[in-house]
């Protein structure tokens, strides 16, 4: 039975998944602190910061695959734009041709790049990007974060079937 939520597949392809023409940088092994997650920006500017404060629980993995002693939970971070999207795809196209080892990729967070609808042709790059991944999150505009309150007391409506997800997915392993 396929667990509900997914939007793509839930391990790397491998074998047949070429090799994307930009590829995020591995780091060195990173101390096992305890976090449950690490948000991977694919991009200057995704929102990690943001969804660091609003999302407790993850830490910013600062533009590249954290290598672990153990198998590493990661959350992809693009915003909504073109650049974000495409970003994205290079990001989920490493992970799926297995560029990456020691990670279990939750999924993506698309964050909102401007208030209001997308235009149908970041939509449709949406869902494209989406199947290449296990799970898809959006998140719309948060006027508030526009507005410099990034430090609430819980997460912002916005953030909450997020933060649920993730502390389930963290909880199972």
């Amino acid at each position: 039975m396929a667990e509900s939520g997914l939007t793509g597949p839930a391990a790397p392809q491998g074998a047949g998944v070429p090799r994307p023409e930009r590829a995020l940088p591995v780091t060195r092994p990173w101390p096992d602190d305890g976090l449950a997650w690490w948000w991977l920006g694919v991009h200057g500017g995704a929102g990690v910061s943001t969804l660091e404060r609003a999302v407790p629980g993850g830490r910013d993995a600062n533009r590249a695959w954290p290598a672990a002693q153990r198998t590493t939970p990661v959350v992809l971070v693009a915003r909504s734009s073109a650049h974000g999207l495409g970003a994205a795809q290079n990001a989920a196209q490493q992970w799926a041709s297995h560029m990456v080892t020691g990670v279990d990729l939750l999924g993506l967070v698309v964050v909102a790049d401007a208030p209001g609808r997308l235009p149908r042709i970041l939509r449709d790059r949406v869902r494209l990007v989406s199947g290449a991944v296990p799970r898809l999150w959006e998140i719309p505009w948060v006027e508030a974060w526009r507005l410099g309150e990034t430090y609430l007391p819980q997460p912002p409506k916005e953030c909450v079937s997020l933060a649920r997800d993730l502390k389930r997915l963290t909880q199972l392993a």
